[in-house]
């Protein structure tokens, strides 16, 4: 009978000479899901897969350097001010990734890109919409291998057990705490099944998933976010991130009813009916399927003229 969640033995995988953190297999298992997931639902909508990788190869730089500065700015009094930021605030690899840091970088990156590909960035959007709450649940593992990011005492039978080297001053000896990792892992991972259901008997309009997202993302940061109990910077007696999941839910929903209602109506009924998704977006050839389709018509010209000379030559 479970009575706790035992924490790893390790923080590093060892094969030989080499040793790998489990927080950045973790990180690149979960970007390596939500690719996989975003060129499934890209394809589905009619557009070239090809894009999606495309765009994850600036968006993921750029997504892991917003969260990294996110949280270096939002703990910098606590941990990197004065002569603490060198080497340690480019430490990746002992944790301290934000979040909306990584959303905003990543976001912003991903639109840059989607505008140099030709593509509609909001469709684009929508089919990464559950991606990234998948791949933020297959990332938060990473925490519990390096026993971080857990919230309160508990003595419920789920509670987590850390070691005395990783205990909170406060509580040097308590046992158990909240695996607030998991919690959110969890929240992530309905929310990521929510949007891809409910997608599948309802249309909304360009972008709006991704707003969804947003939304319950923010609204499950909340929750979790109060019952943590590591050192944060605090704004206004409240954790910065507590401030931050508030602006992602008033965002998410602003963007959500901008206009109206979010429901596509006709294209619902279409699909109900039976329309695909790809009939539905009618997603544009992006610059690349043009390119490609360029260079196609090029070779198929080029092979018709030889057999044309190899005919006269005959």
């Amino acid at each position: 009978m479970l009575n706790a969640i035992p924490s790893p033995p390790s923080e590093a995988l060892e094969v030989g000479p080499l040793s790998f953190r489990f927080y950045g297999l973790a990180i690149a298992l979960g970007v390596l899901a939500a690719v996989w997931l975003a060129r499934r639902r890209w394809a589905a909508m009619g557009g070239d897969p090809e894009d999606i990788t495309s765009v994850a190869l600036v968006a993921v730089p750029a997504g892991l350097i917003g969260a990294r500065l996110y949280h270096v700015v939002t703990d910098w009094g606590s941990r990197y001010s004065g002569s603490r930021w060198w080497p340690d605030a480019f430490e990746i690899w002992s944790g301290g990734l934000g979040i909306p840091g990584g959303i905003v970088g990543g976001a912003l990156a991903a639109v840059w890109m989607a505008h140099r590909l030709g593509v509609p960035w909001r469709q684009m959007a929508d089919a990464a919409a559950p991606a990234l709450p998948l791949a933020q649940a297959i990332g938060r593992l990473g925490n519990w291998f390096n026993q971080e990011l857990f919230g309160r005492p508990t003595q419920l039978p789920w509670g987590l057990r850390i070691d005395g080297d990783h205990r909170p001053r406060q509580f040097p000896d308590v046992e158990l705490f909240h695996p607030t990792f998991a919690y959110e892992a969890l929240w992530n991972l309905l929310l990521a099944s929510l949007i891809i259901v409910v997608s599948r008997r309802v249309v909304l309009r360009p972008g709006r998933w991704f707003a969804v997202y947003v939304t319950g993302y923010g609204l499950g940061r909340l929750w979790v976010e109060a019952l943590r109990i590591d050192d944060a910077t605090q704004l206004l007696g409240l954790r910065v991130n507590i401030w931050t999941s508030l602006i992602a839910i008033a965002g998410g929903l602003l963007w959500l009813f901008w206009r109206g209602v979010p429901v596509d109506r006709e294209a619902t009924s279409r699909l109900r009916a039976g329309a695909s998704p790809a009939d539905i977006a009618a997603l544009p050839p992006s610059r690349s399927e043009l390119e490609r389709a360029m260079l196609s018509a090029a070779s198929t010209r080029t092979e018709a003229d030889d057999r044309k000379d190899t005919d006269s030559d005959a």
